[in-house]
């Protein structure tokens, strides 16, 4: 088998004479060469990703003041930094909003400010000890004010992410962006040929202390990430990083509508050929890497995977699902992935980047269990009123009103002549059609569209839902579509005015 070492290779990037390519060049050469060929032609393969990385944050000291403050609470730009650590020391993570302009600006915002060479106003509160008088302390600090600010970042540099798409009947806001209703859209994450991990799938080298490319800085691989899981191809990387090195090119800010801020960050890591395996890991195609397609309509942990696509068909624009052609988007940048890793590879061929051999290898098992809960949360079928009175669509209105006025419902659910439902009316609907005078008959004026649950479903989704569209009432209905019960805002008061 051919071989060589990482000092080898770390000697000919010292001298310049290091071959260097990209994750996208390697498979037509290894195709060309083989991977023993591969090995003798190629010393380093570039690998790079830029997409948002909600689990990131860093850790800042502000230095002591006079008198000195024990920070208990820390707002930057307003949005909120932990304080628990120690008197001057704070965690800003990206995902926190801030408290006056909400999810439009978040952690993810201070830390580009930061970097991008803006001042920020700083708000300190203390808890006032005879060591730490001081209770409150304004100021203002550009990044350079800061002793330290150093990124770490628990889980970054998925090896490959689920696909989304949305079965309901409403858009969905999510952390995989707005999922249309209805399988209007597939938006899917990661670099596909260019992902770190996906070259090296096995952890022949990237491990504890491995040098990367972390948002134009030199970092370091920390270990896993939360929420490894190589033994079902998801691995992550835990990493670390000095803000004051970054750049604003590779570390982006943004919102995700109606869900909130988060943090986009270019990460890539250099990979040694030091063998036929990493030849051969490293020449891995679009087409090899595969991800399930999950539906986000299922507003549940467990979601249902609907098919297995590959990065290939991803980026093709188009996937099939159910019969239909689905556009797809990613929630990556390929052209910033490209960027990182062309730009590494620049940095390598130039002598200024040196691999470096993990002091110990990354965990090939892993763990993403669910949370435990150990108080049960009541599901719909818990709460629900299960004598429903419903209509057909042919009954006329004054017969509905007389339901309503007899004060047993507010809301009637209108079903078709198998039982399904079709529709719901309200007191308010026969109030306008009796005053308009337009119609006489329920199917005419009912709302079609209705909002409904089932009855194994969490309180907390048809809360949701009754917060999200400002109802106050919805059918339960079985898988057939059924009505077996109604739910009420009324049922819900009642169970969390139990609970405290």
């Amino acid at each position: 088998m051919q071989e060589k070492s990482l000092s080898e290779i770390n000697e000919r990037i010292r001298d310049g004479s290091a071959r260097v390519v990209t994750a996208e060049e390697m498979p037509n050469i290894v195709d060309e060469l083989g991977p023993a060929g591969a090995v003798r032609e190629v010393d380093v393969v570039t690998t790079g990703t830029f997409g948002a990385m909600c689990s990131s944050g860093v850790f800042l000291n502000l230095g002591h003041s006079d008198p000195p403050i024990k920070i208990s609470r820390a707002l930057l730009n307003r949005v909120e930094a932990y304080g628990g650590i120690a008197a001057v020391d704070l965690f800003l993570g990206a995902t926190q909003p801030s408290e006056d302009r909400g999810n439009e600006y978040g952690g993810a915002h201070v830390m580009e400010d930061l970097i991008s060479g803006k001042q920020i106003e700083v708000n300190v509160f203390g808890v006032g000890t005879d060591c730490y008088p001081q209770m409150e302390l304004e100021t203002s600090l550009r990044l350079e004010d800061f002793n330290q600010a150093m990124m770490v970042n628990p889980r970054n540099a998925y090896q490959r992410y689920n696909a989304a798409i949305n079965s309901s009947d409403r858009s969905m806001h999510t952390y995989m962006g707005t999922l249309l209703p209805r399988f209007g859209n597939i938006h899917y994450s990661g670099a596909g040929v260019l992902s770190p991990l996906s070259n090296d799938p096995n952890f022949d080298y990237i491990g504890v202390g491995t040098r990367i490319f972390l948002a134009g800085a030199q970092g370091y691989v920390m270990g896993s990430g939360t929420q490894h899981n190589p033994q079902n191809h998801f691995g992550t990387l835990m990493v670390t990083g000095d803000l004051k090195k970054m750049s604003n090119r590779f570390l982006r800010a943004a919102t995700f509508h109606k869900y909130g801020p988060s943090l986009y960050l270019g990460i890539g890591i250099p990979i040694p050929i030091l063998n036929e395996k990493l030849a051969r890991s490293t020449a891995v195609r679009d087409r090899d890497i595969t991800v399930p397609v999950m539906d986000y309509g299922v507003a549940r942990r467990d979601r249902p995977s609907l098919k297995i696509v590959s990065y290939e068909d991803l980026k093709s624009g188009m996937v099939e699902i159910n019969g239909k052609e689905v556009t797809t988007s990613s929630l990556s940048s390929f052209h910033m992935a490209r960027e990182v890793a062309q730009t590494l590879k620049e940095q390598v061929e130039k002598g200024e980047f040196l691999l470096s051999m993990a002091v110990e290898p990354l965990s090939r098992m892993g763990s993403s269990r669910p949370m435990k809960q150990t108080k049960e949360s009541p599901n719909v079928g818990d709460v629900m009123s299960r004598d429903v009175v419903s209509v057909g669509e042919d009954i006329d209105i004054r017969e509905a009103a007389s339901l309503i006025v007899s004060g047993l419902v507010d809301h009637l659910p209108v079903v078709s002549r198998d039982g399904r439902l079709a529709g719901i009316i309200t007191a308010w609907d026969i109030s306008k059609a009796v005053a308009s005078g337009k119609s006489s008959r329920i199917g005419d004026i009912m709302t079609r569209r209705v909002y409904c649950v089932k009855s194994d479903e969490p309180i907390e989704l048809a809360a949701r839902t009754f917060d999200t569209h400002s109802i106050s009432a919805m059918p339960v209905v079985d898988r057939d579509n059924k009505v077996i019960g109604m739910i009420t805002s009324n049922h819900l008061s009642r169970l969390f005015a139990r609970r405290r």
